[in-house]
């Protein structure tokens, strides 16, 4: 079955073919996205309104569609696909991490909602993995010629570099797995290399200059 998040009318059939067939829907885990580069200043609004588009408010539609059946049920389990850069920015991709900062925001609200009919929410926080997600990385339309393109090509190769030599992508459907199935989910689980994830950490307990001083040489800006 084929469900575009970017669609109502399709998440409203997807979901609906799922609960005629089976009765019941007992998880969901939002997982599309892609990536948009380019600097903040390069990348007009309908191009950042995109990536939004599928990113926060795809899993925004999918959330809509599952919860009346969850709710009726009283219970139920929601996975969405976070990412690292929505806890840190990612320059030359601020509105994929900005997309993926309000999933964090929407997330920890609604658990709040869900929780009393049964119904448990989990953010995954992936680092670099190594899909088919690097290649399909869309560079705005401002970005060539522009006075930010050599810092930005420095920036999006070393993410790219990152990204193919990430982690195998099995790693995050077996953390999304394990979350189906644990008695009481965590609110949010990051998954990826130690190296990458230990930036979380570093950004809650050190104080900001320092942490944002590290970050840059693994953001690509140092």
């Amino acid at each position: 079955m084929v469900m575009d998040v970017d669609s109502d009318t399709s998440v409203q059939a997807g979901v609906a073919s799922v609960i005629t067939g089976s009765g019941r829907l007992d998880a969901v885990v939002a997982a599309a996205g892609w990536g948009i580069a380019g600097a903040v200043e390069d990348t007009s609004v309908d191009e950042a309104k995109a990536q939004f588009e599928t990113n926060f408010w795809g899993c925004v539609r999918v959330v809509r569609a599952v919860l009346p059946q969850m709710r009726a049920q009283r219970s139920g389990r929601i996975v969405l696909i976070s990412s690292i850069g929505g806890v840190i920015g990612i320059p030359f991709q601020a509105f994929y991490s900005a997309s993926k900062f309000a999933l964090e925001g929407y997330a920890e609200a609604l658990a709040y909602e869900v929780a009393p009919f049964g119904i448990d929410l989990t953010l995954v926080q992936p680092g670099n993995f190594k899909t088919e997600f690097t290649a399909r990385r869309t560079v705005v339309a401002g970005a060539n010629g522009s006075d930010y393109a050599p810092a930005m090509g420095k920036a999006v190769a070393a993410m790219e570099r990152d990204e193919r030599n990430g982690a195998p992508p099995a790693d995050v459907a077996a953390t999304v797995a394990r979350l189906l199935g644990d008695r009481r989910p965590p609110r949010r689980v990051s998954v990826g290399k130690t190296s990458e994830r230990i930036g979380i950490m570093a950004k809650r307990l050190l104080p900001f200059r320092i942490f944002e001083s590290a970050a840059k040489s693994s953001l690509g800006v140092g």
